[in-house]
């Protein structure tokens, strides 16, 4: 629901009632990870995807179902080919997916309102909700916010809220998205329950050092990719709105005392493009050491072998240039600025995924590297 939610958050400003269809759970080669999200209102109005066009009608129709009889719905989608009369994915993955109608007075309204306007305004959060388990706790929904304050609950149930919301608060310190599985009662025994919990956190960093042309086409493909884009240069000539337009923000500073001083975390990406070992040594000696996602510099394979010497002579350890993704980027053949920044969102996303980088033609590894095991068990209405 969370992946959607600067358009729900509308349609709950307006009054609107819908129904949201959200992944639960994947295996195989499935499109979609959990959390993705379809939407319908009661005009017919769609909004979201669920499946990157396998399943989406029988999915719409879920939807539209579940807004006229107010039940919440979980449901299977695997394997169809491609002259099968059933509703299923050609990829040959298999999906879960849970609808939840959200109308005027029902008990997950005004949390789901909550969850939207945090998500949509860029807080930090985590939506719990009941996915398998009593009919009168399937749909229900609880809020959880990183400061441990909560909206909503499983009606009655305080040791099950608390229980939630603590499981509920690891995934969200960790930015993840997925299930659970607890007792109805909160503890491993009783009735079981699944609980799928969304993460909404702020976008990942990526942080772009050196206000050169390279660095005006990756501010580009960053924000493309959903980072929230920080260029940054000393040299204010260069480093200014009219040259980054799409830049999140812009900061006139020696790299290295802006990197030591700004906040980072394991999701931030760190782009050096300054291409002058007077930035480049002080602001890898502070970036090699810190715990983020990506470290890539620029440079001919001559300036790498000469800024690596500079390092070790600073004191930067082997094992802390082993993190140092130099020269920047997989190898693509770029020339131009635009083809540079793909070479580089390209290497940024492999590691992030853990892919290989190689052509996936003749190869034999999988397309989806962070693929969960197919779901098991049989599924269908929960009403």
């Amino acid at each position: 629901m969370l992946d959607i939610a600067e358009e729900l958050n509308r349609w709950a400003g307006q009054g609107r009632d819908f129904a949201v269809a959200t992944v639960v759970a994947v295996g195989g080669s499935a499109p979609r990870r959990p959390g993705a999200a379809l939407a319908v209102d009661a005009d017919g109005t769609a909004v979201g995807s669920v499946s990157g066009g396998c399943v989406e009608s029988a999915v719409y129709d879920l939807c539209r179902q579940a807004l006229a009889d107010g039940a919440p719905v979980l449901e299977r989608f695997g394997y169809s080919d491609d002259d099968a009369f059933a509703v299923g994915l050609t990829c040959g993955g298999v999906i879960d997916v849970l609808v939840t109608p959200v109308r005027a007075g029902d008990p997950v309204r005004p949390v789901a309102e909550a969850a939207l306007a945090a998500a949509a305004s860029g807080e930090a959060s985590a939506l719990a909700r009941i996915v398998e388990g009593p009919a009168d706790l399937v749909g229900r929904a609880l809020l959880v916010r990183p400061d441990g304050s909560c909206t909503g609950g499983f009606g009655g149930r305080p040791e099950l809220d608390r229980t939630v919301a603590a499981e509920a608060g690891a995934f969200l310190e960790a930015g993840r998205t997925g299930t659970l599985e607890l007792g109805e009662q909160g503890s491993r025994c009783g009735t079981p329950l699944t609980v799928l919990v969304e993460s909404s956190v702020p976008p990942p960093r990526m942080i772009v050092f050196g206000a050169i042309d390279f660095a005006s086409a990756l501010v580009r493909v960053g924000k493309f990719l959903g980072h929230h884009v920080t260029v940054c240069d000393a040299r204010p000539v260069f480093a200014t709105g009219a040259r980054f337009p799409e830049a999140d923000e812009i900061v006139v500073e020696w790299p290295h005392e802006y990197l030591e001083r700004t906040e980072v975390d394991a999701r931030t990406v760190l782009c050096v493009l300054t291409h002058d070992a007077k930035f480049d040594v002080p602001l890898l000696q502070v970036a090699l050491r810190l715990p983020v996602a990506y470290v890539g510099a620029m440079g001919s394979r001559r300036t790498h072998l000469d800024r690596n010497a500079r390092l070790r002579a600073a004191g930067v350890t082997e094992l802390e240039l082993a993190r140092l993704r130099s020269p920047i980027g997989l190898d693509l053949g770029a020339r131009t600025p635009e083809e540079t920044a793909l070479s580089i969102a390209a290497e940024i996303v492999a590691a992030r995924r853990g892919g290989s980088g190689i052509p996936l033609t003749g190869a034999h590894t999988p397309i989806h590297h962070d693929t969960a095991p197919a779901p098991t068990g049989r599924i269908g209405s929960v009403a």
